[in-house]
């Protein structure tokens, strides 16, 4: 293969798979093992292996997931409470640990899969009477304790009992429907983590004897960063670089940027690297012409975007540091949509859903195509870390208003503040210790 072809290709019909020589476990002959290295809607990456032995007729397939791990774990938690809930659609990777909650059963890691939330369940019954017969005459309390446990999996699909399903992968790489995108579902809870020592042991991402790092004092920026990661799009090896700068009448913000030399793909990203705002801001922009949409803007992590004249919102998080334009961040906002949203399009999609996310992209591009103004653009961030250029500095800006507001207690608590106690720490801490005596 030269070194310019991707690695996975898209599945087509002149896809061709790789045959292998392969040991039989059953007979002892030699069968075949073929493997495709392909993309498939859902699961980005995959690799496809299926063995077949001609002298015994023993088969067997496994997926691998080959995309590279996400930056963060994901955590989903669905409450299923119907028939459209038993239907919604689940990817889970081969890393991904599966919790009924009510039933307190765990199914550990095993090969991926793409299936229902239905699907599931069905599958884990199947397991769970495999050997049935066998333990109903050597372990009757065992057969006992899995046929109720059966039993609570057959009132699952018969929506005689509500539930709750919960899918934790430290990779990343998994994935719950979400029912009437892009609105938010109160059924279902994403949250995202960072991934402890043993996670990473696990995920062969360090070795298992590798000791965690030690905590290192911060010195100045002499430049440039470089370090090694892999492509989020072809999975090629790529390089990142990062710099911290300071921003004249803003503040000391870290950028980074990624570029793969092997399909051209490119991105930045920008985090706050400044001390904490006692306040936070809310920016909200009027915009009236396509000049608004050339302003620069610089997003931080922690800021929210709204823009009520098409139902469009993302939470604090969504997108992550981004220093771009008005134009740019909407571009960005519809690429991510169709990366984050696979059960939008394609065979799986349901029509209503469909047409009812075509509909709101069809929106988003009359904004972008400046043929919806005058539209309102909203940025709220709790840090105070992001900004919007001002086309009339130094005078004040007649299409933009800037109000600063104390956080709420929630909002400290989400940002982790409430916890922080920088003056008479000392005195909390001898005071604490008088009461452990």
């Amino acid at each position: 293969m030269a070194q310019s072809d991707p690695i996975y290709l898209n599945i087509e019909d002149s896809s061709k798979p790789t045959e292998i020589e392969s040991y039989c476990m059953g007979c002892g002959e030699n069968g075949v093992t073929r493997l495709l290295l392909t993309k498939v809607p859902h699961f980005r990456e995959l690799i496809l292996m299926a063995f077949e032995c001609p002298h015994c007729g023993m088969k067997n397939n496994e997926i691998r997931n080959g995309s590279a791990l996400a930056e963060k774990g994901v955590h989903f938690e669905c409450h299923v409470t119907d028939a459209a809930d038993l239907n919604r659609q689940l990817v889970k990777s081969d890393s991904a640990t599966v919790i009924f909650k009510e039933l307190d059963l765990e199914l550990p890691p095993k090969s991926g899969t793409l299936t229902t939330v239905e699907g599931l369940i069905k599958s884990v019954m199947e397991d769970l009477a495999g050997q049935q017969p066998v333990r109903k005459v050597m372990e009757p309390q065992v057969y006992e304790k899995i046929e109720s446990v059966t039993q609570q999996l057959s009132d699952y699909l018969g929506h005689r009992t509500d539930f709750h399903v919960v899918v934790h992968d430290p990779a990343g790489n998994s994935y719950i429907e979400k029912l009437n995108f892009p609105a938010e579902d109160p059924k279902l809870v994403v949250s995202h983590f960072e991934r402890t020592h043993a996670d990473e042991v696990a995920l062969g991402m360090v070795a298992p004897d590798d000791a965690e790092d030690e905590d290192k004092p911060e010195g100045e920026a002499a430049g440039v960063i470089r370090f090694q990661a892999n492509c989020s799009h072809c999975n090629a090896p790529s390089e990142t670089r990062m710099h911290l700068m300071n921003i004249p009448h803003f503040k000391d913000v870290i950028i980074m940027s990624t570029a793969c030399d092997q399909c051209g793909y490119k991105s930045n990203e920008v985090k706050s690297g400044g001390a904490i705002s006692p306040q936070g801001r809310r920016i909200t922009l009027k915009i009236v012409d396509s000049e608004d949409l050339s302003r620069d803007i610089l997003k931080s992590e922690t800021c929210g975007l709204v823009i009520p004249e098409i139902d469009l919102e993302l939470h604090a998080g969504t997108l992550g540091g981004r220093f771009t334009t008005v134009e740019g961040i909407l571009v960005q906002i519809k690429e991510e949509l169709f990366a984050n949203a696979p059960f939008m399009s394609g065979d799986s999609a349901v029509e209503d859903r469909k047409s009812q996310f075509a509909h709101f992209l069809a929106k988003l591009d009359d904004v972008i195509e400046g043929r919806a103004f005058p539209c309102t653009l909203v940025l709220d961030d709790p840090l105070a870390n992001s900004h919007l250029q001002n086309l009339y500095a130094p005078d004040p800006d007649p299409n933009m208003t800037i109000e600063n507001y104390d956080r709420t207690f929630d909002q400290n608590e989400d940002l982790g503040l409430n916890d922080i106690k920088v003056e008479g720490y000392e005195k909390l801490a001898e005071s604490e210790a008088k009461v452990e005596e």
